[in-house]
């Protein structure tokens, strides 16, 4: 077999026998590559931290945070912002994903659409694009014409562009400001990007939308508090959460939170201070929505 030069394309020695091992040896030898990955994305905590505070500086100033990607890593990107408006009550428009081949390209594979060079940046002017949003670029190879073409357009407008992928020196490293680079290594399955390189993708997304929201306040110790209360087992945690937080029993929790439409800052901060929804409301509006600073008015 050719060697590809990238790590990611490479054969894994280890495994060139997978198929003939017993089944549990076989998902032992899985499992010994999968506990690679978070000593690779550790490698990279400070180019992840400088993404996190550039990236939360420009949403502050009303920036918009985007992921391109194609195949797996398209859709790790989709998953990621999908799960920010529920988690942090963040607007739909704030974090939004961009996968090559469109909708269709979700749960069926579009074949070459991720070469199209242009077809994201048409994507991004569609949009409305502009040099203060955020584009993270994401490919394990690190060499996908449709993020490299979105990355140089946001680029070249002055937006923050941040590249993730699992090849040193890829091309998707010199097309970006932050270059986020976990080297997982050759694959269990010679080429399935979809295991060890998606598993860094999505750790490395953890950390940037998650480190982006708690920079905007929507954490505070480590509770979510500006949750979306769409179904009774998110009242609930709702509930335990202003109970925890100010120190009430769930009764009181929840007779606040129902005064407070939901809010689970606004029955804090009313909780804690003692005053009523409307001043609530007030002091975190004054402290940009941060619960810590609006209880040490």
């Amino acid at each position: 077999m050719v060697q590809d030069k990238r790590k990611t394309e490479s054969r894994n020695p280890a495994t060139w026998n997978i198929d003939s091992m017993p089944t549990v040896e076989m998902l032992r030898l899985i499992n010994q590559e999968d506990q690679k990955v978070a000593q690779a994305v550790a490698t990279q905590l400070p180019q992840i931290g400088r993404a996190v505070d550039e990236t939360a500086q420009r949403l502050r100033l009303g920036g918009r945070l985007f992921y391109c990607g194609a195949g797996t890593s398209g859709r790790l990107g989709i998953l990621d912002a999908s799960e920010c408006p529920p988690t942090y009550n963040a607007p739909a428009w704030l974090v939004q994903a961009l996968i090559a081949g469109g909708k269709e390209a979700v749960f069926h594979a579009v074949e070459g659409a991720e070469d199209d060079m242009g077809a994201c940046r048409t994507e991004l002017q569609e949009r409305g694009f502009e040099c203060h949003d955020v584009l993270v670029g994401i490919a394990a190879s690190g060499t996908t014409p449709y993020v490299l073409g979105g990355l140089d357009f946001a680029r070249n407008l002055g937006a923050l562009t941040v590249g993730i992928s699992c090849n040193e020196d890829s091309p998707v490293s010199r097309h970006c400001d932050i270059a986020i680079t976990p080297v997982v290594g050759p694959e269990v399955i010679t080429g399935s990007t979809r295991m060890k390189a998606g598993t860094a993708q999505k750790l490395v997304l953890n950390m940037l939308s998650t480190g982006t929201m708690i920079r905007l306040g929507k954490v505070y110790g480590n509770l979510m508090v500006d949750m979306q209360v769409s179904n009774a087992k998110l009242a609930g945690r709702a509930c335990r959460i202003v109970a925890e937080a100010a120190n009430v029993d769930e009764r009181t929790a929840a007779e606040t939170l129902n005064q407070c439409g939901g809010e689970v800052k606004t029955a804090i901060v009313q909780l804690c201070m003692g005053v009523d929804v409307h001043d609530a409301r007030s002091r975190l509006a004054a402290c940009g929505g941060v619960v810590s600073r609006a209880l040490a008015m």
